[in-house]
């Protein structure tokens, strides 16, 4: 539901400009978007329990018994003051709780960021959490976190383009592998582009067809779609869309000289 197999989607917002999608998203319908935004939530909420629990581990505030706040100096005078003054009128006064000692402490400050994951710790959750994580070794704990933190980032579905624009060039994107990895991109001018052809290559003991374009001055070509690899029918309708964006109606250059089959293989 949340991923498909590699499809193709073509925008042409001008007759001079076309963008290839290659996607293993479904259609951005309602019900879809709901269910990668209830995914993507769960997935937050189970790394920040692994980064509470890996807090706990380290932290020199876990006990077994339930937390008691972490007070500034300015908050400990008023609680000693507060307890002296009860002490005299033969009442018994409770401690500041945690609520209270975090409205005293300034936003924008170390000491608020621990307030906050003293709070979470000391809830029922929190206990638990610490419990776990003091009842599993460091050398453990801290790589299978880690691993966790990472597999929880990954990106659901993947996404590449090819943006053609007569006159300028073309720029392939690819998304990357987690949710904090920057889009990949890269612009090859016309002038750099001396030729888009499709390209046979083994991948094990199958031949795939790969869109590549060759650039004037590198050793390397540029593969279009590297993670995604589209079937054949969809890599030749975009290399003919591209060349036909890129080059003109007929999707010839002056510079082609009938080098390549009619497909366009080489």
């Amino acid at each position: 539901m949340l991923t498909t197999a590699p499809y193709l989607r073509i925008r042409r917002p001008s007759p001079t400009t076309a963008e290839f999608i290659v996607s293993t998203l479904p259609p951005q319908t309602l019900p879809a978007r709901l269910a990668l935004g209830a995914v993507y939530l769960v997935r937050l909420q189970l790394a920040l329990a692994v980064l509470l629990m890996m807090y706990a581990a380290q932290s020199p505030y876990y006990s077994a018994v339930p937390l008691q706040p972490l007070l500034l100096p300015s908050t400990k005078a008023l609680a000693t003051d507060a307890y002296a003054n009860s002490s005299t009128s033969a009442s018994t006064a409770a401690a500041p709780s945690p609520i209270d000692v975090l409205a005293t402490t300034p936003i924008f400050s170390l000491a608020f960021i621990r307030q906050i994951l003293n709070i979470l710790l000391s809830s029922r959750l929190g206990s638990l959490l610490s419990k776990l994580a003091n009842s599993i070794p460091p050398w453990v704990l801290i790589p299978c976190s880690v691993i966790t933190l990472y597999f929880l980032s990954l990106r659901i579905g993947a996404e590449e383009r090819l943006l053609v624009l007569r006159g300028l060039g073309v720029q392939t994107s690819s998304s990357g592998a987690t949710v904090f990895s920057p889009l990949k991109t890269r612009f090859i001018p016309t002038e750099k582009i001396q030729d888009i052809l499709i390209n046979e290559a083994f991948r094990g003991f199958e031949v795939r067809h790969y869109l590549i374009v060759v650039v004037e001055g590198e050793e390397h070509i540029v593969v279009v779609f590297p993670r995604l690899l589209p079937r054949p029918r969809m890599v030749e309708k975009v290399w003919k869309g591209a060349r036909e964006c890129l080059y003109g109606r007929d999707g010839e250059d002056e510079k082609d000289g009938g080098r390549h089959r009619e497909d366009g293989t080489v």
